[in-house]
C-alpha cells in the first residue's frame, strides 16, 4: 500500500542535487518528506550542510508530477517501494550511511536468511565456474540467500546455479524496472522470481542502465550483506569497486585466488595482498568464516591441505628465508637485503602468500606464517 509519504518521498529524492544522504539529512531535520516537502526555504537551511543550492529544487510540482506516475507505474507492475526512513530497507543495507533513500523491489524474501553477496567478472572463465559450482554444491544445505548484479559472466553463474540448488536468489539492478539489462536474462530474472528471490534497484523508472549506474549498483551489493565473495575480476575491474565499498562498511570481502599470469586473477590477488580481501582456500574454510553452520556431511575443498611439503623456487626461498629472518621487515629494507627491485620482490611475495608461507601487514610489512 503506497501513502502520501511516499508520493513525497519520490519527488523529494527526484530534486537536483540530493542525493541520498541529503535526504537522510533532510528527513531527520522535518521528520518525514512531506514535512520537508511543504517546509519554507528559510526552514530548510536551518539543517546543517544543507544550502539554497541543494534545497533549490524542493517543491517543484514536475517531480511531484512524476511520483505520481511512478507509484501507478509500480501498482501496475506490484512493485513495492521501500522508505529507508520508515526502516524497511533490507538486511543490513540500512546500516550504511549512503543507503539509498528508496528502494524498489519485485518479489519477495526471508529476511531470516543470512545474505551473501558474490561478484565478479563478466569474462569468468571455467576456473571461476568450478569454482561456483563447486561452492554451491557444498552450501545447499544452509539457509542463506544469494545476492550478484544480474550482469553477464559471474552474476549469471550466481543467479543460475543457486536456482539450481533450490537457494533463493537477489539480483540487484543497475537501472528501473521498465526495462532490463541485459535483455537476454529475462527469462532468469523471471525464474529468479518465482523460486523466491527478489529483483531490487534503487533506480525509478525514468533511470536507463548508464554506465555509472552500474557502480551505485555496486554499494547496495556490497552493503547488504556482512560478506562479500570475489570471484575473479581484472585489475580495476567493476568486483573492485564492490570490494572497496565493503570494506568502507567494515564487511568481511573473501576473494579467489589465482596465478599471477592469469588476467582475471589479478585482480583478486591484488586485493588479497593489499589486506582488502581475505584468500579463499578451501570451500570448506570458507564456509566456516562466512559463519555457515558446518554440515554434518563432509565438504569438499577446492584446494584440499597435503602434508607434502612445497618446493619453493630459488628466489622464493631466498626471500622467505629471510622475512622468516627479520618478523616485520618493510619491502624497502628486503629490497636492499637482497639487492631486488620492488616490483619483483611483491610478485614473489604474493606467490608466497598464495602458497600460506608469508603474511602481508600494513605498511608494507611481512612476516613468515
Amino acid at each position: 500500500m503506497y501513502t502520501e509519504e511516499h508520493l513525497f518521498s519520490i519527488a523529494l529524492r527526484e530534486c537536483i542535487n540530493i542525493g541520498d544522504i541529503n535526504f537522510h539529512k533532510i528527513i531527520r531535520g522535518f521528520g518525514s518528506a512531506q514535512n520537508a516537502w511543504k517546509a519554507s526555504s528559510k526552514e530548510l537551511q536551518k539543517i546543517t550542510g544543507i544550502g539554497r543550492k541543494i534545497i533549490s529544487d524542493i517543491g517543484n510540482e514536475k517531480h511531484l508530477k512524476f511520483a505520481e506516475k511512478e507509484i501507478a507505474f509500480c501498482q501496475n507492475n506490484n512493485i513495492q517501494i521501500n522508505l529507508r526512513h520508515f526502516d524497511q530497507l533490507p538486511f543490513l543495507l540500512k546500516e550504511c550511511e549512503d543507503a539509498p533513500a528508496i528502494l524498489y523491489q519485485k518479489g519477495k524474501i526471508n529476511q531470516k536468511l543470512q545474505p551473501l553477496s558474490i561478484v565478479g567478472t563478466r569474462k569468468i572463465t571455467s576456473y571461476g565456474k568450478n569454482f561456483i559450482e563447486t561452492f554451491f554444491e557444498n552450501t545447499k544445505k544452509h539457509k542463506f540467500i544469494s545476492i550478484s548484479g544480474l550482469a553477464l559472466g559471474t552474476d549469471k553463474e550466481v543467479h543460475a546455479e543457486s536456482i539450481r540448488q533450490k537457494i533463493p536468489t537477489i539480483a540487484v539492478l543497475a537501472h528501473g524496472f521498465h526495462t532490463l539489462y541485459p535483455s537476454g536474462h529475462k527469462t532468469l530474472s523471471e525464474k529468479i522470481l518465482s523460486e523466491n528471490g527478489a529483483l531490487f534497484t534503487e533506480f525509478n523508472s525514468s533511470k536507463k542502465p548508464d554506465r555509472e549506474n552500474f557502480i551505485q549498483r555496486n554499494r547496495i551489493i556490497a552493503g547488504i550483506s556482512p560478506s562479500t565473495l570475489v570471484v575473479e575480476t581484472a585489475f580495476g575491474g567493476g568486483s573492485i569497486s564492490t570490494a572497496t565499498f565493503a570494506n568502507n562498511y567494515n564487511r568481511e570481502v573473501f576473494a579467489l585466488p589465482g596465478k599471477v599470469t592469469d588476467k582475471f586473477s589479478q585482480g583478486c590477488n591484488h586485493l588479497i595482498f593489499q589486506n582488502k580481501a581475505i584468500a579463499i582456500s578451501t570451500v570448506k574454510d570458507l564456509i566456516n568464516q562466512i559463519g555457515f553452520n558446518s554440515p554434518k556431511e563432509k565438504t569438499e575443498e577446492l584446494f584440499p591441505y597435503s602434508d607434502t611439503t612445497i618446493q619453493l623456487s630459488e628466489n622464493q626461498e631466498s626471500i622467505h628465508k629471510f622475512i622468516t629472518s627479520y618478523p616485520q621487515i618493510s619491502l624497502d629494507d628486503l629490497a636492499e637485503k637482497i639487492e631486488q627491485p620492488t616490483h619483483k620482490i611483491l610478485t614473489t611475495i604474493l606467490e608466497l602468500e598464495l602458497l600460506g608461507k608469508v603474511k602481508s601487514l600494513s605498511g608494507r610489512q611481512f612476516v613468515s606464517i
